[in-house]
């Protein structure tokens, strides 16, 4: 989860650099330093932000694979087959 704090609240102060030399100001004027912790802290609660989207989607994801795993059983207990009946038929047919 730090990581990704880090990479974003780097490529907040990549963005920063960016815009000035896209200005052509000088990187480190005095006047001009308070923005860098600003641009940091900006990017870094992105990065906090993304990585609580990521552990949503991959709980989501879980619970409906879990889902379908237990459809999946459920068609075979109805069905009556269990595993080694279905390698074995495919196994078989030509």
């Amino acid at each position: 989860m730090v990581s990704k704090i880090f990479f974003w609240g780097g490529f907040g102060i990549a963005v920063r650099l960016w815009q000035l030399g896209i200005e052509m100001r000088p990187i480190l004027a005095k006047q001009g330093l308070w923005a860098y912790p600003v641009f940091a802290g900006v990017g870094g609660s992105f990065g906090y932000w993304l990585q609580g989207v990521e552990g949503r989607q991959l709980k989501i994801l879980a619970q409906r694979r879990e889902a379908i795993l237990d459809k999946r059983r459920r068609r075979d207990d109805r069905e009556g087959l269990s595993n080694i009946e279905k390698e074995g038929t495919v196994a078989a047919t030509p």
